[in-house]
């Protein structure tokens, strides 16, 4: 049998944007200070030759000097689409493993081909910060075919965006990632679950073009986030991994999820969510849990989410 052998994917060269000089007054860190400081477009700024610069939209919810996994999710979705790129093939499945805090700041981004093929790829893409690598990702990239006519499923159809409730998260997370996001809460919402229409204006990548697919990914993590069983000020549940599997393209702008939280009796829980477009439903996303409780435990705060 003979070797494949991998293809690596040297980063495309960007370019970097001029960035306006306006005077703003920024919190971070919970430090505020007026400054004369460019107002962040996107939750990247190219440094090129695969590097990037996280901005304060990119900070996350339970510590804002490390990064949001979400806008992490699609920079590595984007860095996956432009290695060794195919019209033929369609990205169906994409797992990331946290292996560590994601530092704010400056990170690399790499990506090859480990699995080369006519009909399938595997694809992986690892984020490096401070020489240390703290998420990968694989991804499948099928070969696409006409199935409309046996195209279907059994999930029910979100309603749509405009039968939500706004809302904007900061009631019960911090950081600068969930002060980008736009909610709209169906009806129904209780502990543990939830169903949810996120979007987001902010661009993934200052000045370069990122796919309708990565912006997507760039929401996705979200989900464990919008339907919280307790406090997160009383028990902390970060996810050690992310794992999307899709069915269709999505389109944007709107992610949709229909998620529920699940807390195991030994300190392990999972985020599952049926995500949709605004067409209908469009895959699943998993997460997996570490509960770390701080004191009692005590529920959330259910005020911001009723409707």
């Amino acid at each position: 049998m003979s070797s494949v052998r991998p293809i690596r994917c040297v980063p495309a060269t960007e370019a970097i944007p001029a960035a306006p000089g306006l005077i703003n007054r920024i919190r971070v860190l919970g430090v505020t200070a007026a400054s004369t400081v460019p107002t962040p477009r996107a939750y990247y700024e190219p440094l090129g030759a695969g590097r990037f610069r996280s901005t304060v939209h990119a900070q996350g919810a339970w510590a804002q000097e490390h990064q949001h996994m979400a806008p992490v999710s699609g920079l590595l979705v984007r860095a996956i689409e432009q290695c060794a790129p195919r019209d033929d093939l369609l990205v169906s499945r994409v797992a990331f493993d946290i292996l560590g805090v994601i530092p704010t700041g400056e990170v690399e981004v790499r990506a090859s081909v480990i699995r080369p093929g006519r009909t399938i790829e595997l694809v992986e893409a690892e984020m490096t910060a401070g020489g240390r690598v703290v998420v990968r990702a694989t991804a499948w990239r099928l070969a696409t075919s006409d199935t409309s006519e046996i195209a279907g499923s059994f999930v029910d159809v979100l309603p749509g965006p405009d039968h939500g409730a706004p809302w904007h998260g900061t009631g019960i997370w911090g950081g600068g990632f969930i002060r980008t996001l736009d909610f709209r809460v169906l009806p129904g919402w209780k502990p543990g679950r939830g169903r949810v229409w996120i979007r987001t204006d902010v661009d993934l990548v200052d000045g370069a073009p990122s796919s309708t697919l990565a912006k997507y990914f760039s929401l996705i993590d979200t989900a464990n986030g919008i339907a919280v069983r307790a406090d997160p000020a009383t028990l902390l549940f970060p996810n050690t991994d992310l794992t999307v599997h899709l069915v269709r393209r999505p389109v944007g702008p709107w992610v949709g999820f229909d998620t529920t939280v699940s807390f195991g009796a030994d300190g392990i829980g999972l985020t599952s969510s049926v995500l949709h477009d605004v067409s209908g439903p469009v895959g699943r996303a998993a997460q997996t849990l570490t509960l770390r409780p701080i004191g009692t435990v005590r529920p959330p705060p259910e005020a911001p989410f009723a409707t």
